[in-house]
Parts: structure tokens; sequence; C-alpha cells
């Protein structure tokens, strides 16, 4: 994978790193957020695909990506599909740092060190290049206000800005609410970005341990008492379906 395209966990990150404070938006959510975004890059590139609810590879051939490549490698030592979910919500948190040291060395951003209260140390990231950020930006504005569906790649940065809830970071306050709601909205146009957008506000909501229920079919209304039928009690990806 050369480097004349940036991924969408690059992509992702930049959209959180906040130019005046030079700090990330959402830091806590962001972790999984990249982990999500790592997935769809490596759907693109051919070698994962969704089994399901599923992560399977499908080509274990490095991308020459290092950060993909270790997450492709570890997918590939599961030996078997594993839930979008339980990858998401794994003992793989960090990966913030690790994208912005990343960054860094790709020259895209630069480190600035300084102290808290004048005692603790601090690291702030700077964009070494504003043109990228705001071309990145551009191609969600684009999105969100012409209504034309966006390609993949786009489609899945903004489902996974919305997952990690940086719609109030790029379009804050009630005169963004509209713009927001149709950021949450682009999640429909990539099934693998809507898969991992979703995976991720699971883990956000604690049902990343539940198993999985949507499968199962869905119960019969039987008549109450009364004569009235009961409806069905949402569960599990309906409720999420329904709420989104």
């Amino acid at each position: 994978m050369g480097r004349s395209r940036r991924t969408i966990p690059e992509e992702l990150l930049l959209l959180a790193l906040d130019p005046a404070t030079g700090t990330t938006a959402q830091p806590q959510s962001l972790d999984l957020g990249l982990a999500g975004a790592q997935l769809v890059e490596l759907a693109l590139a051919g070698r994962i695909a969704p089994d399901g609810d599923r992560i399977a590879v499908v080509m274990p051939r490095p991308t020459g990506d290092p950060t993909l490549d270790s997450a492709l490698e570890l997918l590939r030592r599961r030996g078997s599909p594993v839930r979008a979910v339980h990858w998401i919500g794994g003992p793989r948190l960090g990966l913030r740092q690790i994208y912005l040291a990343h960054l860094e060395r790709c020259g895209m951003v630069h480190a600035v060190a300084g102290q808290m209260c004048g005692v603790l140390p601090t690291t702030r990231y700077q964009a070494t290049d504003t043109e990228i950020s705001r071309e990145i930006r551009a191609r969600l504005d684009s999105a969100i206000r012409t209504g034309v569906p966006p390609d993949p790649r786009t489609a899945a940065l903004a489902a996974l800005a919305h997952a990690v809830g940086l719609g109030k970071h790029l379009y804050p306050g009630n005169e963004g609410r509209s713009s927001r709601s149709r950021l949450r909205d682009l999640i429909r146009h990539d099934p693998m970005g809507g898969l991992v957008a979703h995976a991720v506000m699971d883990v956000q909501n604690g049902v990343a341990a539940q198993p999985r229920r949507d499968r199962a079919p869905a119960p019969q209304a039987r008549p109450a008492a009364g004569g009235v039928p009961m409806q069905p009690r949402r569960t599990g990806a309906m409720a999420r379906v329904a709420a989104h």
C-alpha cells in the first residue's frame, strides 16, 4: 500500500486533532474508532471481509503499512472469524498514541512538549500541513450538504466520526444539529463502515459481552388478556437499528 493515499485511521485522527489546543477530541472512544478504522482500511485493501457480524481474513499478505499489518497478523492468528465488537473492544487500546507517533514519523504532525501546572510533562500535536485536514473536512462537508452518496472511504470515515462522538466537535451547537444528523445518516452508505461503527457504539454502550440474538427468529406477538397483541421487546441490534 503506497503512501500516496492516507489511511482511514490517519484521517480519523487528523479530524479529531484540535488545531488550537493540539489535543484530540473524544480521546477514550477514539481508540475504539481507530481499531474500527483499521478494519475498514483492511477491507478496502482486500485483506479482510465481513462474515455476518464477524470479520474474516481473506488475504493474509501484508499491506506494507506497519500498523495495519500488525492488526492483520493478529486477526490471522485468531484462525477463525472474530466478531467485530469483540475485536474493537479487545485489549488493544492505546491506538491513539500509536497513530500519533505514526503520523509524526510520516511528517503529518509534529510533537510540542510542554507542562501542565508547571510540573506535569505534556505533549501536544500540531498538524504540519493544515491543508490536509481542510481537505478531509471538506469531503465530509460536501457529503453532508450535497446529499450525493459519498465514496466508500468518505462514507466509512463519516460513520466512524459519528460513532466516536466527533459530530459535536466538527459541527457544534444548535446550528450544527442538522449536520450532525446527516453525518449519522451517512452510516448507511458503506456496509463495512456501518458494521464497525455500530460495533464501536456497542462497545461504548457496554453490550460487547452480550451474545448476539438478532439472528434468532423474532418472537411472535401473543394476545394479552384483553386480546391486544403484545409486541416483542426490542433488544440488542434491533433497538440499535431503531435508534439509528
